[in-house]
């Protein structure tokens, strides 16, 4: 590393956590593991009520992949100077080789290793997260829908190819419905903090949608939620539910204890896309959230769904007996005796 290329590094780490510096020695795995659990319940509230609904013997893996991917995020965007978060993240990327190479620092790589070799995750899935944290550096506007899933395919969907390996899935099929869900979440991520974004100098919304509907990048520096702004928004806000839409397949195709969580996540962005309906599309300094009453009514449905998952589904052969037996009790006929 130069010395230009130190100093960054330095600088960038000064203005993150201590805890999220590279220390001179690994830890032991058990400390790892901890580090890693207690990052995801203290530090996202939506991914903590997530892993209640999580099977036991996954729960670590997902606080360790969760981990990976919150450090990674907040070095690319929590710096506020391009060039320290490039340092930082050429840093990570390198302690990322390690994990594939069996001589990782970081407690984060240190229990990361683990989950590596137990489901054989390929390398380039964590390192597209990187690649799309360094984007965040160089560019900021997107001609083009195209650019933005283009975008997306780094920055969210290798999320959505995790979990899936996690959960004993690798198959192509699969992983496209899972591209759709994870894509419609970052559009609604997105179509929530347009203002916050361009506070960062970054607009998501595609440059040609703006000039097809007439809105200048003056009207979201002024706040001016115009009837023309309105529109585009609308018409945003439709494209994310429609890939929503085609990712609700993928509920069907994994176990049912993944289902619900995967369920939770895609309801939860879909309400983001509602909350931005019920006020009008006027995101523009007003950023539309989710009540905590709301929030609560999502978690109550999944807490249903983990509840009712471990009954027989209704092609089991214990359905099939209940069924047969209710059938016979309501046409007077005893079970095993066929009706004329």
């Amino acid at each position: 590393m130069t010395q230009t290329a130190a100093q960054s590094a330095s600088l960038g780490w000064s203005r993150l956590p201590a805890a999220y510096a590279i220390p001179e020695a690994p830890p032991s795995l058990d400390d790892a593991r901890e580090y890693c659990a207690h990052l995801a319940r203290t530090h996202y509230e939506n991914f903590s009520v997530a892993t209640w609904f999580l099977p036991p013997r996954l729960r670590q893996h997902f606080f360790n992949v969760y981990a990976y991917c919150r450090i990674s995020d907040d070095l690319g965007d929590e710096v506020g100077d391009a060039a320290a978060a490039l340092a930082l993240l050429d840093q990570w990327q390198r302690e990322l080789d390690a994990c594939y190479d069996g001589a990782p620092k970081h407690p984060v790589f240190v229990a990361l290793a683990e989950t590596v070799r137990f489901f054989d995750i390929p390398k380039h899935e964590f390192s597209d997260l990187l690649t799309a944290f360094r984007q965040d550096q160089t560019v900021t506007r997107f001609e083009t829908f195209a650019d933005v899933l283009g975008y997306c395919r780094y920055s969210a969907n290798p999320v959505g190819h995790l979990v899936l390996y996690l959960c004993g899935y690798r198959d192509p099929e699969r992983q496209q419905l899972s591209d759709f869900t994870c894509t419609a979440l970052q559009l609604a991520n997105f179509w929530q903090d347009v203002s916050i974004d361009y506070a960062k100098g970054r607009i998501y919304l595609p440059l040609e949608d703006l000039r097809r509907f007439d809105v200048t990048e003056d009207d979201i520096a002024c706040s001016r939620n115009t009837p023309a702004f309105l529109a585009l928004m609308r018409f945003e806000v439709e494209r994310a539910h429609e890939w929503f839409r085609r990712g609700l397949p993928l509920a069907g195709k994994v176990d049912r204890e993944i289902a619900i969580d995967l369920e939770l996540f895609t309801r939860g962005g879909q309400e983001i896309l509602r909350a931005i309906e019920k006020q009008d599309y006027a995101v523009l300094g007003n950023r539309p959230a989710l009540s905590k009453p709301r929030k609560l009514a999502l978690v109550a449905r999944a807490a249903i769904g983990k509840l009712f998952s471990g009954l027989p589904g209704p092609n089991s052969t214990v359905m099939k007996d209940f069924q047969a037996k209710r059938t016979s009790q309501d046409s007077g006929t005893p079970s095993g005796v066929k009706s004329e």
